[in-house]
């Protein structure tokens, strides 16, 4: 093992002296926050921290939520409030999700702005009528913890950045006698027209503001409390009230509150805040954030920002991303396999988001105030998309943080009113968004992976709790029947297969734990994705409650009721706890590589199509749909039959196709890391098929090398030999010395280090 290492980190040293004329660069400085913000990535360009709980960055329109608005409308186009294509910026906010495909946050939009004072934002079509500006790419630059642009139409400069809590602008203006920082607390990402319940503002003394606003967006109740300090004491404020319309209303109260008045509240505020300037002279704001009080965000600045060194908190921001970076060194075979690479860690370890003052008190699913004991309580589960690889992910280099997350979960179940572990939640509020009981896949799998450092005893009674709660989401019929009926419940294949497969997790909870009977239980649960097999089709199809299938069918159709965000296509090759058992419904391994051939080749009508901004075939490789996460096992199933190298082959096709260092370089939403973390797994060569399990299926490696610095103090190292982007085969595959006859590596054999060698050719190995 230190032979190979030695040899890695040669092989390093040689690099950089054989390149003695270029600069070395640093890990961060591959990152670029561009990729997969043009089209359906989803992600924005702003500053950020690892697991930051602010995410700075600029807005690039307003959006007019409808509740009736199709899935392709503009609150889809929107969910990180920033789109490559659009001209205009109308400000900077301090929430953001990375890659969802639901919209919410976008609290506290600040925009600087000189010359008559606007309070609406104006259209992209009509900037010069609103707040809004043009800006142009060739100034703008976004970088790992750090965004800066020049808003064209104020010749002002924007720079941003940001420590765990707290956002830092500095903003360089031009000589004024008018020059404005608007604050509008109407803006939102999730912005129909009953978006705000109550905003606050308090104006402290010249420098310091504080306040709140309460939403009702995706999540229902949802406050977030923020306190606001200037570099420079402000001349003159001022403030607006604005109906559900944006159309101003004035105030009721005695006094003239719309200007200098120390404080405001109602539903739909806008502020601004008045200064004169000098050429390029800088102001500054650090806005912190709480989700406790206005004393506990007052507090957050104080603890992580107590100076005005705007350079400082970019550098130490990036050195915080330097050191989470360093956890998987990699040599590639060209700088922009490089630039994916990092910039996909990066993606990673965006979410979930610390959820938590710096004293531990928090906000918690029942609205009361908590305190976090002897774990970081996080926010920002996307569970549907990040059980498969994400999670996964962290438990090999985040082993920690995914702990804490878990316990997080935990705290969750235990404010539930329902006792049940969250399924998509963020900021104290649960939205039951999308299907499963996942929690319990994440539980599983660091239980499994001996990552649980929390009492596995009552997590395995909360994975339980979740998989009965009976009034949920079909739940209750699926117990009854062992299938949810479609007419009962909609999506009622994806919903009982991925219920399979939760339930095959409590059972090796079980296993492990000692529990024979909930084993043999939940094993038996397992299995019910058979209930919805039709032999007759060889497709998994929706049944009804009287036991008939539902007709007509159509495999592919992505309208057909039955399913979500896939097809039956799709979705019959979703049993990754029982891949041995699904060849042998498919009539066997050589019918079952023909079914997953076909899956990559096939050409799709438009007709099929759910979505008309989905003709241009975003994600979609012939029927395989690396967009939607219930594919990205797929191309590892190979490994079950007699042709494994036909998922080297497809990894590796997968990895050019769906990833690129270019604004429309995802090919979809990256859902708050999954198909990041799924690019991570596949260019190191190993896949969890199965979380839950202890095996990574092995791939194709698109690095060089790779080394994986663990928690555990352990290296592991990860060579190939005879590397080339044309030689995408495995020839031979070497653990520690010691040829693999095996298509899988475990997770002790990762964690307790040492070295994989990947052999490569241009032949497949048949």
């Amino acid at each position: 093992m230190k032979k190979a290492i030695a040899i890695l980190s040669g092989i390093l040293l040689f690099t950089a002296a054989g390149h003695s004329q270029k600069v070395v660069r640093k890990n961060y400085e591959y990152i670029n926050p561009i990729i997969g913000t043009q089209r359906m990535g989803h992600t924005y360009p702003g500053a950020t921290v690892p697991f930051g709980s602010v995410q700075l960055s600029p807005e690039t329109d307003t959006i007019a939520y409808e509740l009736d608005k199709k899935y392709n409308g503009e609150a889809y186009k929107y969910c990180a409030g920033y789109q490559y294509d659009d001209p205009t910026i109308t400000g900077f906010s301090h929430t953001h999700f990375s890659g969802t495909g639901h919209s919410d946050l976008g609290d506290f939009l600040i925009m600087p702005t000189t010359g008559a004072l606007q309070l609406n934002p104006g259209t992209a079509a009509h900037p010069e009528k609103g707040y809004r500006s043009r800006y142009s790419h060739t100034s703008e630059s976004a970088q790992a913890n750090y965004y800066k642009v020049k808003l064209e139409d104020y010749n002002i400069v924007a720079e941003l950045t940001t420590s765990p809590r707290v956002g830092f602008h500095r903003y360089s203006f031009p000589k004024s006698t008018d020059a404005h920082i608007i604050f509008d607390l109407m803006a939102g990402i999730y912005n129909h027209k009953e978006k705000n319940v109550w905003t606050f503002v308090r104006v402290e003394n010249d420098t310091l503001i504080t306040g709140y606003r309460q939403t009702q967006g995706w999540a229902r109740t949802r406050t977030v409390y923020f306190a606001m300090a200037f570099s420079k004491p402000i001349q003159k404020y001022g403030t607006r009230n604005y109906d559900e319309n944006n159309i101003y209303k004035g105030f009721w109260r005695k006094f003239d509150q719309t200007q200098n008045f120390p404080e405001v509240a109602g539903r739909n505020l806008k502020m601004y805040f008045d200064f004169d300037t000098e050429e390029n002279e800088q102001i500054q704001i650090k806005f912190a954030l709480s989700p406790v009080s206005t004393e506990g965000a007052l507090a957050n600045m104080r603890a992580e920002i107590p100076h005005w060194d705007f350079d400082r908190t970019k550098n130490e921001g990036q050195q915080l991303w330097e050191k989470e970076l360093d956890k998987i060194k990699v040599i590639t075979l060209n700088e922009d396999d490089k630039t994916n690479f990092y910039t996909a860690m990066y993606h990673a370890f965006i979410n979930p988001t610390v959820y938590m003052d710096t004293d531990g008190r928090y906000k918690g699913l029942d609205q009361n105030i908590h305190t976090a004991v002897g774990f970081t309580n996080y926010t920002t589960f996307s569970l549907w998309d990040t059980y498969r690889a994400l999670h996964p992910l962290f438990n090999i280099v985040q082993p920690k943080r995914n702990s804490d997350m878990i316990q997080s979960m935990l705290a969750h179940y235990d404010q539930s009113v329902h006792k049940a572990l969250p399924v998509w939640s963020h900021y104290a509020n649960e939205n039951w968004c999308m299907i499963g009981y996942h929690a319990v896949s994440v539980i599983a799998d660091a239980i499994i992976k001996g990552n649980a450092d929390f009492d596995t005893e009552k997590a395995l009674q909360a994975c339980i709790s979740s998989s009965n709660l009976r009034y949920y989401d079909g739940i209750d019929s699926y117990l009854k029947f062992g299938y949810v009926p479609e007419d009962k419940n909609g999506s009622s294949v994806s919903k009982t297969l991925e219920y399979a497969y939760d339930d095959w997790c409590i059972a090796q909870i079980a296993k492990k734990l000692g529990k024979a009977d909930i084993y043999a239980k939940y094993m038996k649960r397992s299995r019910s994705y058979q209930n919805v097999f039709d032999a007759n089709t060889g497709f998994m199809r929706p049944r009804l409650s009287d036991g008939s299938f539902k007709s007509p069918f159509d495999p592919l159709d992505t309208h057909a009721s039955g399913f979500i965000e896939g097809n039956a296509w799709n979705y019959s090759l979703y049993v990754p706890h029982d891949p041995e058992a699904l060849i042998q419904l498919n009539g066997g391994k050589e019918k079952f590589v023909r079914h997953l051939d076909s899956l990559f080749t096939m050409t799709l009508p438009d007709k099929y199509f759910e979505h008309t901004e989905d003709i241009t075939r975003d994600g979609i490789i012939g029927n395989y749909v690396h967009g939607n996460e219930p594919s990205h096992h797929v191309a590892y199933l190979y490994n079950w039959t007699d042709q494994p190298w036909k998922t080297q082959r497809r990894i590796r096709m997968i990895l050019k196709a769906m990833y690129k260092p270019t604004p429309d370089g995802l090919g979809g939403n990256d859902d708050t890391g999954q198909m990041s973390a799924w690019y991570i797994f596949s260019t190191l060569g190993f896949y969890p098929v199965a979380p839950g399990s202890d095996q990574y299926a092995f791939g194709s490696p698109s690095v060089t090398g790779a080394e994986l610095q663990l928690e555990n103090g352990k290296t592991f190292t990860i060579t190939t030999k005879n590397q080339s982007a044309k030689n995408v085969y495995v020839k031979k595959i070497i653990l520690n010395g010691t040829p693999l006859n095996r298509h899988y590596i475990t997770q002790s054999e990762i964690m307790n280090g040492g070295t994989l060698q990947f052999e490569m050719s241009g032949k497949p190995k048949r």
